[in-house]
């Protein structure tokens, strides 16, 4: 790992370039039937840059994932702390240490930004003014991926892909998206609600839904079945977030402590993150670490190698809070291959999520 950094401009200072076999160092993959081209790891701003790590550190991480050949950044308008914040900070890193023709920059509207009706949700009105403020914030012309950020059963799926269709027109917006329509809550009609969306955009002649982003992990797999289907006939790329169920898929937690320094000591508390390492059961999360151990990986290897194993899988989104595991994560493409007796092994593991 420290061969791996020091081969970067993050070990180097500063007003290094960028290094100069980054794209040999990357798998890329193509989003669905669609021109889009992403990384097989992609770096997300949730919970971190903005948030619980300064702007030192988003701009280590950010550079370190340019020289490694992660082309693709995703944010969210209510990212950081306060909310806006993510965009701000990383969007300076952008602009100052980036180039810009080389990236594909996401993000997303529907949480809740500003008070009234339009503040949150995802009418034409939000989904618009959302998008133009995010565009201020990153300090950027356009966005490569603009994503729907949750569902909205009350307003009409026409609306929110005419927001979508006009954001694209307008060039302020490449392509489309949606991301979390697969949450818990409304996990069971993710299939349901991307059918209509599709339908939609085909009838109308609408911008196509090119990406969908979804939880997907070890620890939750029931859409599987559900939903990828679906997006690969269609054409619809798939991002996972949360492959590494937010810290839990780590060693970090496989003895059923509370690590100093961990995600879950400093943002969710100590109840909140023993009910979910007991969800998540510590002796499935040791054996799933010795079955990465024995493959040479660290378990949140294992599980970026499964969840890219799906050939319609495009990236999969991780977020760090260090260098060191960005650097790990990347390592993951030198073993990406599972024999049917570990897919089997992990099968009897997890099925069930």
């Amino acid at each position: 790992m420290t061969q791996a950094l020091e081969a970067t401009g993050i070990a180097r200072g500063k007003d290094v370039e960028a290094a100069p076999d980054r794209y040999e160092r990357m798998l890329y993959r193509r989003a669905g039937r669609s021109g889009l081209v992403l990384p097989a790891i992609s770096l997300g701003a949730w919970l971190t840059f903005g948030g619980y790590r300064d702007a030192s550190v988003a701009r280590d991480c950010l550079r370190l994932a340019f020289d490694l050949g992660i082309t693709h950044f995703d944010f969210a308008n209510n990212y950081g702390d306060p909310p806006g914040r993510a965009e701000i900070v990383c969007g300076e890193i952008i602009r100052r240490d980036l180039p810009r023709d080389e990236l594909i920059v996401s993000s997303k509207a529907g949480h809740r930004m500003w008070p009234g009706p339009y503040g949150e949700w995802c009418s034409k009105k939000s989904l618009v003014a959302s998008c133009d403020q995010s565009l201020r914030r990153l300090g950027l012309d356009y966005l490569d991926v603009f994503y729907v950020h949750r569902v909205d059963w009350e307003t009409p799926f026409e609306e929110q892909l005419d927001a979508l269709d006009l954001l694209i027109r307008q060039g302020k917006v490449l392509y489309g998206g949606v991301s979390s329509w697969a949450s818990p809550g409304v996990a069971g009609l993710a299939g349901e609600a991307f059918a209509r969306m599709h339908e939609l955009t085909s009838r109308r002649g609408l911008a196509p839904i090119t990406l969908h982003q979804a939880e997907y992990s070890l620890l939750r797999r029931r859409l599987e079945t559900e939903l990828f289907p679906r997006l690969e006939a269609a054409g619809t790329g798939i991002v996972a977030f949360r492959a590494l169920a937010s810290g839990l898929l780590t060693e970090r937690y496989t003895d059923g402590s509370l690590p100093a320094g961990s995600r879950g000591a400093e943002l969710w508390g100590e109840e909140q993150t023993r009910a979910q390492v007991e969800a998540a059961g510590p002796a499935r999360l040791r054996a799933l670490a010795a079955l990465a151990r024995d493959r040479g990986q660290t378990l949140a290897q294992l599980a970026i190698a499964w969840a890219l194993r799906r050939p319609a899988m495009t990236t999969v989104l991780v977020g760090v809070s260090t260098p060191e595991q960005l650097a790990e994560n990347v390592a993951t493409l030198e073993r990406l291959e599972l024999s049917p007796e570990e897919l089997r092994a992990i099968d009897e593991l997890t099925q069930e999520a």
